[in-house]
């Protein structure tokens, strides 16, 4: 891993929160779009930069991508480690997004679900 490539994969906001609502397991591209509440192209641009600096990884289950955190990332930069269990939560947008995060986890709603446009939260960013 390339420690430039890191660094400018963790210099964009976007990429921090996907990052924050990664810490607390795998997510699917339409889980992290709609919590972030943003685009899929956006979403994708991002978790490719994350996946080429190998701070992310992923695996299809079916139809659908999921994200993770690399473990060995986090070993081999352990300020990542850092970043995203102490100072994320420090931003107003990264504490949002866990809200979001945490309605849709006890929801009971997947994957198909967002797709079909099913929302199981409207909270107002802050």
């Amino acid at each position: 891993m390339d420690l430039i490539q890191v660094m400018k994969a963790l210099s964009d906001e976007t990429r921090i929160r996907i990052l924050n609502i990664l810490k607390d397991g795998d997510l699917c591209v339409c889980e992290i779009e709609s919590i972030l509440d943003i685009s899929q192209s956006n979403v994708s641009r991002h978790l490719n930069k994350l996946t080429s600096a190998k701070v992310i990884d992923y695996y299809k289950v079916n139809k659908y991508v999921y994200y993770k955190i690399n473990s060995e990332a986090m070993e081999e930069f352990n300020f990542i480690k850092e970043l995203i269990q102490t100072q994320t939560m420090k931003l107003k947008k990264c504490q949002s997004d866990m809200e979001k995060l945490k309605i849709y986890k006890s929801s009971g709603l997947g994957c198909e679900d967002l797709k079909e446009g099913k929302v199981c939260f409207e909270i107002i960013d802050k």
